[in-house]
């Protein structure tokens, strides 16, 4: 019986660089497989991890069940929501945190910068042709000064902190729970009103759904910025469309809820929002570096280490 680590990597186009990466691990044998197939072969039965594909993820979650000696799911993403509760008893389940720090961050500090310039507004008097100096309505703004409360304290949650201060601006980070630079989720009531923006980066879990509610939207100060990149239901949308429609706080988001957004949904049409497609992490080199991360997870495991970026286990 071969001693060789056996993993499941998709063969789609966008893993070729994963079947590649994870080929050169001492110890484990790669074998590619078709996400959208309804079965798996009796060889790709046999794997003891499974790479769920860089882009529609949640795709081959059906094939888990057939994997009878499984003992990983390495995901290459943050977020782990879509999979947690199909991950089967005495399975791990891993993340590929830090691989989406940089991209991440860089776009929140784009859409509040994006916010804060009017750029959407620059963007249709360029289309017009017209040279508008200044803007009806609320005037530029700096970054300078504002006071950023950011939700989640993970990897991409501190690669936003260190990239506010050359801007002349504070962060104040909010973890699950209280510790040195972090304040406890609990503290969230009183720590919005006052701060400039709110920046949601948190995972999705029982307790995050439906954190930002009408509640803490009211408290916001007025001309505030919402930016969501965590996961659409962290925040209730109907409070959130509500809150819009009063032109009293603003909103910057690459995720919502439902997503994707229907055409006909009233987000689209909300004052002072900005929708991107889930894309915050879309960058070149972003799933390389997925890779990259999901390798040296599988390497532990080879050697009978227990991977780092475990973040959920039955």
């Amino acid at each position: 019986m071969s001693t060789m680590l056996r993993v499941l990597v998709s063969g789609e186009a966008d893993d070729q660089v994963g079947v590649s990466l994870l080929s050169q691990v001492p110890g484990i044998e790669v074998v590619p497989y078709d996400p959208t197939a309804a079965g798996l072969s009796d060889q790709q039965r046999t794997a003891e991890v499974f790479l769920p594909p860089y882009r529609g993820s949640e795709r081959p979650i059906p094939l888990v069940k057939q994997l009878l000696n499984l003992r990983l799911v390495q995901l290459l993403s943050a977020g782990i929501d879509e999979w947690s509760p199909h991950v089967p008893p005495g399975v791990m389940l891993a993340n590929a945190r830090g691989a989406h720090a940089a991209p991440v961050s860089e776009w929140i500090l784009s859409a509040i910068l994006t916010t804060y310039r009017r750029w959407p507004a620059l963007i249709r008097y360029q289309d017009q042709g017209t040279w508008a100096h200044r803007l009806p309505g609320t005037d530029f703004e700096t970054l300078s000064g504002k006071r950023v409360l950011v939700l989640g304290a993970g990897a991409i949650g501190l690669a936003v902190a260190q990239l506010l201060p050359p801007f002349g601006a504070t962060a104040t980070l909010v973890g699950r729970t209280a510790r040195t630079g972090v304040h406890g989720v609990d503290d969230l009531p009183d720590l919005v009103s006052e701060h400039d923006i709110v920046v949601v980066i948190c995972p999705l879990t029982p307790d995050t759904e439906g954190l930002i509610n009408a509640k803490i939207l009211a408290a916001m100060p007025d001309g505030a910025l919402l930016v969501n990149a965590g996961r659409g239901r962290i925040v209730d949308t109907n409070a959130l469309v509500a809150e819009l429609s009063t032109q009293r706080v603003r909103a910057a988001l690459d995720v919502s809820d439902p997503e994707p957004l229907p055409a006909d949904h009233p987000l689209w049409s909300c004052p002072g929002i900005i929708v991107s497609p889930h894309s915050a992490r879309t960058v070149p080199g972003t799933n390389r570096l997925c890779y990259e991360v999901a390798a040296k997870q599988v390497a532990m495991l080879a050697r009978g280490e227990t991977p780092s970026n475990v973040a959920f286990s039955r």
